[in-house]
């Protein structure tokens, strides 16, 4: 994503720069102190502290990006009803069709038949539709989480003193690899909680006593519309 690429960019610019420029100073020291044969350069071994995130989990795991979840769950409920209604009367046209009586005309049976497959084929469609705009929604909502989670994710590593951030969200990365391990140390938890407590969002209230509120390791998955 755009909004990770950036993140990484500005994370890895910050690191680079000032040893970039710390490097060029020495060279021009030495190079006017003593104007002999110039040294060649030794490449030095910079202890590295990697910092790991699951940045799509981690925006979906706040209090806003549950929120958000939550809202679009709310809004495809009459469409998840309707589908349930059509799913409910296919079923029962079948059982109708199955046990009708062998007085039943065959052209009785087609005609029962055919009205069957219609309503299968708009439960299909229908279903499709609501699961794609489904998906959509909630796509579009955590990445407006995830635009403004990367300010949180840098100040949280330049304060902590990490000097290179990786991505570890488990899915391949456009236009870069996906990250299968690292010797470093996760901090998507901490960011949601930073993140929680610079947006003010109020964390949802849970369905249940029971329910834990979960930890970022895997994307939220509400229950869409089925087919």
């Amino acid at each position: 994503m755009n909004s990770k690429f950036v993140l990484v960019t500005a994370l890895v610019a910050g690191v680079l720069v000032p040893a970039a420029a710390a490097q060029t100073t020495a060279s021009q020291a030495t190079a006017t102190a003593a104007p002999a044969a110039p040294a060649i350069p030794q490449p030095q071994a910079v202890p590295a502290k990697i910092a790991l995130i699951e940045f799509e989990e981690v925006a979906a795991a706040t209090n806003e990006g549950q929120k958000a979840v939550a809202e679009i769950q709310k809004k495809y409920e009459p469409a998840k009803a309707k589908l349930d209604a059509l799913r409910a009367e296919i079923e029962s046209l079948t059982k109708q069709l199955q046990s009708a009586p062998a007085t039943m005309s065959d052209e009785e049976k087609a005609s029962r038949a055919r009205t069957i497959d219609t309503k299968q084929k708009q439960l299909q469609r229908d279903g499709e539709d609501a699961q794609t705009a489904y998906q959509t929604d909630v796509q579009e909502a955590i990445s407006k989480v995830e635009t403004k989670l990367g300010p949180v994710v840098i100040k949280y590593v330049q304060q902590n003193g990490f000097s290179m951030l990786l991505d570890n969200t488990g899915q391949p990365q456009q236009g870069g690899l996906n990250v299968l391990w690292a010797p470093g140390t996760d901090i998507s938890q901490a960011v949601v909680e930073a993140y929680n407590v610079s947006s003010g969002v109020a964390a949802p209230v849970p369905s249940a006593p029971s329910a834990a509120r979960p930890r970022p390791a895997t994307t939220p998955k509400a229950t869409p519309p089925q087919e």
